[in-house]
């Protein structure tokens, strides 16, 4: 299998640890944190992905707003820049130890990091990265 991800959780998922918007939402994501963490492959993909799912029954759900689509453009441009590469709706991401530092090097540096301006969950993914990001669902190289 694939995990479907949206652009800017490409970011998200460096600093995830543990918390969401609901118990739901927190259990899914931890389930697809340890598919990435056993090697499972990330498709990208526009609008909401496997992340999102568990939100989307709400009556209101954020992951079809224009600002999060928004995160999603200029995340994918920050990480296709890191990357040399394009990301876009169908590119492929294998997140092995030697990207995964590479990205969260990145991100601690504020080089990927347009898209969390005004995001809610923004002071918890500083305090994450500032501390080498322990504790996070994604173990590995800080």
């Amino acid at each position: 299998m694939t995990v479907r991800l949206r652009a800017h959780h490409l970011l998200c998922l460096l600093t995830y640890a543990g918390k969401g918007y609901s118990p739901a939402f927190t259990a899914n994501y931890d389930a697809i944190a340890g598919r990435i963490s056993q090697g499972e492959g990330i498709l990208v993909v526009d609008g909401p992905d496997d992340i999102c799912a568990p939100l989307l029954g709400d009556a209101d759900p954020h992951c079809w707003r224009d600002s999060v689509t928004v995160r999603d453009r200029l995340a994918a441009r920050d990480v296709a820049e890191l990357l040399a590469r394009p990301v876009r709706a169908g590119s492929r991401v294998e997140l092995d130890q030697g990207l995964l530092r590479k990205m969260r090097d990145a991100f601690a540096a504020g080089r990927t990091r347009a898209a969390c301006l005004g995001c809610e969950w923004s002071e918890l993914c500083n305090s994450i990265a500032a501390g080498g990001y322990g504790g996070t669902a994604i173990p590995g190289a800080p």
